[in-house]
Order: C-alpha cells, then sequence, then structure tokens
C-alpha cells in the first residue's frame, strides 16, 4: 500500500476559464482514489472542520472504503452526530452505515468507519508504555515532570498527534484495518504546528540545558565537573533537592525513551508530503476565514504538503432563476408604491439582503482564487438546521460532492 509520489493528481476538475473562476474540487474522485490513504482537514476555528471530517469519512465508507476519523479537537459533536456515546483513543465502529442512495454499482467491499479522539496523555502514556520496561515506565509515569508535560505543556498535542497518526497508519499498513485515515485538526494556525512537532522535539533534546542536567561527571566532561556542580548547586537551591533529581531522572528518560519518537514522528512528517496524503483546507465565506486559508495554503506549499483543495463551507445558497438584489428591491417598491398590503415587499427586501450576502461571498471568493488560481475549490451551502446524526452527514457529504 505504499502512497503515490504525484501531488498533483488530487488537482482534479476543470482549469479556470477566468482568472476569478476557480477549478473545481471532485471530492469523490479524491475519495474514491485507492492511492490517497490519508485526508487532513485543516482551517480556523468554527468553519465545520469537524463535521467535514465526518462527513467525509462517511462518504468514502459508504463508498466501500474502510475508513477511520481521528479527531483532535476538543469538540464532543462528532460522536453525538455518529451515534456513538464518546469518544476516546480507541477507534469505535459507527452504527448502522448504508449504500449511498442511487449507487448503480455496489463496491466490493462493506461499508466500515471508526472514529476516534485523540487522547494526548494515553497516547504518551502508551509511548512510554512500549519503550520501557514495566518498572521503568512506571517510575516515568509516576513522575511529576512527565505528568505536567503530557497533561499541559505546550506543543504536546501536536507531538502526539503526529504519534498518533504514524501509530494508526502503521497498524493499517501491517493489519489490513483501514485503507483511509481523515484526521480532524485544532482550529486556527495552531492546526499546522503538528507538522514542527519533529524540529521542536529535536530542538528541544539538543538543547543546551538538556545536555548539561545529562553530562557524566566523569569521561570528557571531567573538567567541566566544577561548574556542573556549581550549576546543579544553584539549582537545588531554587528548586530543592527531590525537585531537582524528579527533573533530571525526566530528562533522561526523555533522552533514552523518546528518541524513537522522534524518528517516527520525522517519519509522519514524510508520509504526510507523499501523493497518498491529501491536505483539504476547510474555511466559511468570511474576510477571517479566507485570510487564514490563504495562510494554510502557502504554508502547505512551503513545506511541500500536497494540498487537494478548498472547501469553502456555509455558503448562502442561490440559484440561477433568483432575482438579484436590485430587481428585488425594486419590485417591493413597485408593490409598496401601490399599497400593496401583502407580506410581499418584505419577503422581497430579505430575498436582497439574502442575495447581496451571497454576492459579498462570492467576491471574497474571487478575491482569493485571483491570489490562488490553481487551488481547486468546493462551495458548500448553508444547512437550516445543524447537523446532529448520520443523516445531516451524508447530506453534508452530498453537498461537497456537488450534489
Amino acid at each position: 500500500m505504499s502512497p503515490a509520489t504525484d501531488r498533483s493528481r488530487h488537482r482534479v476538475g476543470p482549469l479556470a476559464s477566468t482568472a476569478r473562476e476557480a477549478p473545481m474540487l471532485d471530492v469523490d474522485a479524491l475519495l474514491d482514489d485507492p492511492e490517497t490513504r490519508i485526508i487532513v482537514c485543516c482551517g480556523s476555528g468554527g468553519v465545520g472542520k469537524t463535521t467535514t471530517s465526518a462527513a467525509l469519512a462517511l462518504r468514502a465508507a459508504e463508498r466501500g472504503r474502510h475508513v477511520v476519523v481521528l479527531t483532535i479537537d476538543p469538540a464532543r459533536r462528532l460522536a453525538q452526530s455518529m451515534g456513538i456515546e464518546q469518544l476516546d483513543n480507541t477507534p469505535r465502529p459507527v452504527p448502522d452505515l448504508t449504500w449511498p442512495k442511487g449507487t448503480r454499482k455496489r463496491p466490493t467491499k462493506a461499508p466500515r468507519m471508526d472514529a476516534m479522539m485523540l487522547d494526548m496523555k494515553r497516547t504518551f502514556d502508551e509511548v512510554v508504555e512500549s519503550q520501557a520496561n514495566p518498572e521503568k515506565a512506571q517510575q516515568i509515569l509516576e513522575n511529576p515532570f512527565y505528568v505536567a508535560l503530557s497533561s499541559s505543556f505546550a506543543g504536546t498535542q501536536e507531538y502526539m498527534a503526529m504519534e498518533k497518526l504514524g501509530q494508526i497508519y502503521r497498524d493499517a499498513e501491517r493489519d489490513g484495518t483501514y485503507d483511509l485515515i481523515v484526521v480532524d485538526t485544532p482550529p486556527s494556525r495552531s492546526a499546522l504546528d503538528f507538522l514542527d512537532a519533529p524540529e521542536r522535539l529535536s530542538s528541544f533534546l539538543d538543547g543546551r540545558f538538556i545536555k548539561l542536567l545529562l553530562a557524566p561527571a566523569r569521561g570528557p566532561a571531567r573538567m567541566m565537573t566544577m561548574g556542573l556542580q556549581l550549576f546543579t548547586s544553584a539549582l537545588t537551591k531554587i528548586l530543592g533537592a527531590q525537585v531537582l533529581q524528579d527533573l533530571q531522572t525526566f530528562v533522561a528518560a526523555v533522552d533514552t525513551l523518546f528518541g524513537g519518537f522522534r524518528q517516527r514522528a520525522q517519519q509522519t512528517y514524510q508520509l504526510l508530503q507523499t501523493g497518498g496524503t491529501a491536505f483539504l483546507v476547510i474555511a466559511a465565506p468570511e474576510p477571517d476565514a479566507l485570510r487564514e486559508a490563504a495562510y494554510f495554503v502557502e504554508r502547505l506549499d512551503e513545506d511541500q504538503m500536497p494540498l487537494a483543495g478548498l472547501v469553502v463551507n456555509r455558503a448562502t445558497a442561490t440559484s440561477p432563476e433568483d432575482l438579484d438584489a436590485e430587481e428585488a428591491l425594486a419590485a417591493a417598491a413597485r408593490l409598496e408604491r401601490k399599497k400593496s398590503r401583502t407580506v410581499t415587499p418584505g419577503l422581497l427586501r430579505l430575498h436582497a439582503d439574502r442575495m447581496r450576502l451571497a454576492e459579498r461571498e462570492a467576491r471574497l471568493r474571487e478575491r482569493f482564487t485571483a491570489a490562488h488560481p490553481e487551488v481547486p475549490t468546493v462551495v458548500v451551502a448553508a444547512l437550516p438546521t445543524d447537523v446532529h446524526d448520520l443523516d445531516g452527514l451524508r447530506q453534508v457529504g452530498r453537498l461537497l460532492a456537488g450534489s
């Protein structure tokens, strides 16, 4: 199951005929392509990444893929919409999957979809337990510095997201459990921080402070022993002997145990750069969200990550038959001059407001496309209600596919 190396193959759809017209993103082609092994949904907060991730995973599963969706967003709506009582670090099967309506030829594989939510501390604990003997692992798990790091240290979530993604992918390669992994990411620009996890971890392990705490008192370091003793003596006065001992124990454990994690994180980073991975940038038709989307697109290009396209969620729906804003306002004015006592003039003015909003959203999308004309785009109309079940996710999936 080696991923393809052609990063351009996900850029599907016709070429733009004008500078303002983006190429269309063919979501079903992306989901049906057996070479697509990982889909990463990223974007700013509140744009519907979690719902989009779940809808993509569900549509892929019901088209014959074996899918797992991993969310590292703390929102719990994903579990509720898929009929799962609680999401945790263990994949849970999604019940009641069906074949898509109107499917002429059913896939050979039955629908299968699992869902899980990253448990940052549990994933960190699993790394420790897999790399150390039971006695050593227990020492580390009870170390106060480890407890603080694994629970709330800045960047730990991104490190563990890389670890869990790599873990799922390796298990799927070995056992054939999944042929597609859909990843939901944290909100805002931190959604791409997991791309920096290997470098940040390397900087931490290679830092001067860490090397001082690990420096031996004999051998080549004998000449610096006196200076090290002064350094540790000063730290002891500030922190206390037990705190310093706990810190040194933790640092030694990190150095010996998590070198393997650093290597695995780098391997996962390389995996994300292959053609088997597709990044989808999720946005709303709003200035701030589309600015963030532009940042994501540029950052992905800088890191040579394969961008599949842009999803613009919650757009104002219109049709070619709709009156435009000026026509609706003119019709309302004519009825008011005739002293019409119906509700029609008010409805026409509401329609005009809606059309103006749609025109504003279209201008924002055109501005994005003018700056990034090569990015395939799909526009998903806003739903009248929140998504709270599988049928709602199926409806989102159909909209993503342009149906």
